[in-house]
């Protein structure tokens, strides 16, 4: 979105109330609505702005997110053939394990 200008609001209002039948004379109620206008102006740019950058920031927060999540979910790279795939799959080998002891009956 462009900048708006300041007068650009109050020469916008004005011509609308001429097509209705108004028209705005020199004086401190003009005066008033140029001014308010102006500050108008000067609201929706600000924010126009902050809009922007805000969503320029989410857009990087947003990026970084899907970047750990996928670092998290993505899969595991295979483990070379030469090697003991099951000692890297396994946490403890089956001998470590403590036996149960059976009931006597």
């Amino acid at each position: 979105m462009r900048p708006i200008q300041k007068d650009e609001l109050y020469a916008h209002l004005s011509q609308f109330l001429k097509a209705k039948g108004v028209e705005m004379k020199d004086g401190s109620y003009p005066r008033g609505i140029q001014a308010g206008c102006s500050l108008l102006a000067d609201a929706i740019n600000l924010s126009q702005k902050g809009i922007t950058r805000a969503k320029v920031e989410i857009d990087k927060n947003l990026e970084r997110m899907r970047q750990a999540i996928h670092e998290k979910t993505a899969p595991k790279p295979a483990t070379k053939a030469g090697g003991n795939a099951k000692a890297a799959r396994s946490p403890k080998p089956a001998a470590s394990r403590p036996k149960r002891k059976s009931a006597k009956r």
